[in-house]
């Protein structure tokens, strides 16, 4: 009897338990949470030390479900040796991370994009200024242009040395037929006037005018003008230089410097 009691009972310890629903799902979640040992001669540990940590969220180190808490409260299965490698810091690089917050950074980044530039403004002197410096150079130009124009004028009206001629009736050995010619010059500053009485060559006088003192007078153009000045039926003969005028006096058949006048 005891042999048979004996061979009963190592039957019965030889059957496996029967495995149940709430066991099998202990089992699984259990070697969920868990990683398996890699093949290899080197132990690989999780960087759970290594996440970045934004404020406002939940660190993702750690997986957690209802089979977890299940297999913790029952405590049926022993926890493997990897479980103590949680404790082990991870291997960090030479780098260091500085911490990061990205609802810190954002409002600096949309402020600085958003902020609204200041606008320039000037004193109403700096216009009045900006204002008389465009005259004066606009002032400057017109002269420049100006004063090159007339020049331009003259070298087309009486050339280079300025030359003025013209015919006139004066009672010197000429007629309506034979008038007298005149040629007055403006021979480097020198004024100079050549009468040929009756178109006589031979017969050629030169009377001698001012000097003429100034910049670009020796560009000066000069003219003649006949008029009876004193009153004696006579044509004198008058020099003009832009607005100066000097009268030479008919007097014997020649032409003299009126009194208080220079030339010869």
């Amino acid at each position: 009897m005891d042999e048979i009691r004996m061979q009963r009972a190592r039957r019965t310890s030889a059957q496996p338990a029967p495995i149940t629903d709430e066991d099998m799902i202990n089992e699984g979640g259990f070697e969920d949470s868990w990683p398996g040992r890699l093949p290899s001669s080197s132990r690989r540990y999780v960087p759970h030390a290594d996440v970045r940590a934004e404020s406002g969220r939940k660190l993702a180190d750690a997986h957690f479900s209802a089979s977890q808490k299940n297999g913790q409260e029952r405590h049926s299965i022993p926890p493997r040796r990897t479980a103590t490698q949680t404790s082990i810091p991870a291997v960090q690089g030479n780098r260091q991370r500085a911490p990061y917050s990205e609802d810190e950074q954002t409002p600096h980044r949309t402020s600085g994009l958003l902020a609204p530039r200041g606008r320039v403004r000037f004193h109403w002197l700096v216009f009045v200024g900006l204002a008389m410096f465009i005259m004066i150079i606009g002032w400057l130009t017109f002269s420049a242009l100006s004063s090159w124009w007339q020049v331009t004028q003259d070298d087309w009206h009486y050339g280079r040395p300025r030359t003025y001629q013209t015919d006139a009736v004066v009672g010197h050995n000429d007629s309506s037929t034979s008038p007298s010619h005149f040629i007055a010059m403006n021979l480097n500053r020198h004024v100079v006037v050549i009468e040929i009485p009756g178109g006589d060559s031979s017969k050629s006088k030169i009377y001698n005018g001012p000097m003429l003192i100034g910049p670009g007078q020796d560009l000066t153009p000069v003219t003649l003008t006949f008029k009876d000045v004193n009153g004696d039926g006579k044509l004198d003969m008058i020099i003009n230089v832009q607005d100066t005028h000097f009268v030479f006096l008919n007097s014997n058949g020649t032409f003299v410097p009126a009194p208080g006048q220079s030339g010869s």
